[in-house]
C-alpha cells in the first residue's frame, strides 16, 4: 500500500479537483492500494467540511483536522504517523502544482527500484524572479554546508515519497521545531532526484511570501546546525584581535608622538561596532535557548480535533 499525505490549509476550490486527479493518476481500480491522509491545518475556510464529503465517498481517504494552524510541518509529522501500515508514503501539495501524474511516476521509479529509498522531486528550472531564484540556490547550498550533509537534493520541495524503513526513521524524530526537508537529509537512506516541472495552482492562492519564506530558512539553519554559534564566536575573536591591534597602534602613538586629542569618530565607530557584535551574539543564542525552552515544555507537535474515516467512523479526539 502507498499512503499520501495531502496537507491542506484554506484548499476548500482544490480538494474535489485534487481527489479526481489523483484517482484519475492512481486508477479507480484496485491496480494500486492507494489511502490519502488529508490533514486539515486549521483551515478557516469551508475545507474540513469538503474533505469530510470525501471521506464518506471513499473508504480510502483519512482526514485528519487539527484544532488549530500548527503548519505544514505539523500536518506532515500527524500524515506520517497515520500512514505506520503502508509500504510506501509520499507527501504531496493540494493545490495541483505537484502533478499526481509525476507522483505516480515517482512511485513507478521506487518500486522497480528497490536500491534506492526515496525519490525526491526538484524543479528543474524556476519560473521565479531573479532575485527569489538567486536566494533560494543559495539557501540549499548554505543549508547543505551548516548541516555538514552531502544528501541535500537542491531545489528539491516536500514533493517524495519514500519507503517504510525510511518513514520509521523520521517519525520517531519527535522534535517540536520541525524542518522536513533537513529531516529527510538527516535520517540519510539512498535518494533518486526526480526532475519535473510545476503546474499552475488550480485555485486560490499561494501561502508563502518572501518573509515567511525568509523565517523559514532561518528556522532550518537553526534546527540542524550549530554552526551560527561557531561564526559568532570567531567573529568575536576577529573583533577582539583588532581591538587588541588598535589599542597597540594607540599605546605606541601615545609613546612616539604624545597624548593627542581623543578622536570622537573613532572611539563612536568602535563603541558601535562592538555594540553590534554583542547584540548579534546575544540575539543568536537567544534563538537557540528559545528553541530549546519550547522542545523542554514538551507540548504536543499538534492536536487533533476530529479524525474521519469511512470504516472507523468519524470521532473527536480533543
Amino acid at each position: 500500500m502507498v499512503s499520501f499525505i495531502v496537507p491542506c490549509y484554506n484548499e476548500q476550490d482544490n480538494v474535489f479537483a485534487f481527489y479526481e486527479a489523483f484517482e484519475q493518476a492512481f486508477g479507480a481500480g484496485d491496480a494500486i492500494d492507494w489511502h490519502l491522509v488529508m490533514v486539515d491545518d486549521g483551515s478557516r475556510d469551508a475545507t474540513y467540511e469538503r474533505l469530510s464529503e470525501l471521506a464518506k465517498r471513499d473508504e480510502r481517504v483519512t482526514v485528519i483536522s487539527f484544532s488549530r494552524n500548527f503548519g505544514k510541518e505539523a500536518a506532515i509529522y500527524a500524515g506520517l504517523q497515520e500512514a505506520l501500515g503502508s509500504d510506501y508514503v509520499g507527501i504531496i501539495d493540494a493545490d495541483l502544482q505537484q502533478p499526481p501524474a509525476t507522483a505516480l511516476e515517482m512511485y513507478g521509479i521506487l518500486v522497480e527500484n528497490p536500491q534506492y529509498d526515496c525519490v525526491a522531486a526538484y524543479q528543474e528550472t524556476r519560473h521565479e524572479g531573479a532575485l527569489m531564484e538567486f536566494m533560494k540556490r543559495s539557501f540549499y547550498e548554505v543549508f547543505a554546508r551548516a548541516a555538514r550533509s552531502n544528501t541535500v537534493v537542491a531545489n528539491a520541495s516536500d514533493f517524495r515519497i519514500f519507503n517504510r524503513k525510511m518513514a520509521n526513521a523520521i517519525v520517531n524524530l519527535p522534535e517540536y521545531h520541525r524542518f522536513s526537508k533537513g529531516i529527510f537529509s538527516w535520517v540519510g537512506f539512498k535518494t533518486y532526484a526526480y526532475p519535473y516541472e510545476p503546474s499552475e495552482r488550480n485555485a486560490g492562492t499561494t501561502k508563502w511570501n518572501f518573509k515567511s519564506l525568509m523565517g523559514y530558512a532561518i528556522d532550518g539553519i537553526l534546527a540542524f546546525s550549530t554552526r551560527p554559534l561557531h561564526l559568532i564566536t570567531g567573529l568575536g575573536i576577529c573583533c577582539s584581535a583588532a581591538a587588541l591591534l588598535y589599542a597597540l597602534v594607540l599605546i605606541i602613538k601615545t609613546l612616539i608622538v604624545g597624548i593627542d586629542v581623543p578622536g570622537y569618530a573613532s572611539i563612536t565607530a568602535l563603541i558601535l561596532l562592538f555594540g553590534s557584535v554583542q547584540l548579534l551574539a546575544i540575539g543568536v543564542i537567544g534563538e537557540y535557548l528559545a528553541r530549546l525552552y519550547e522542545q523542554g515544555k514538551q507540548r504536543p507537535i499538534y492536536i487533533v480535533r476530529r479524525r474521519l474515516n469511512q470504516m472507523k467512523g468519524e470521532r473527536d479526539d480533543a
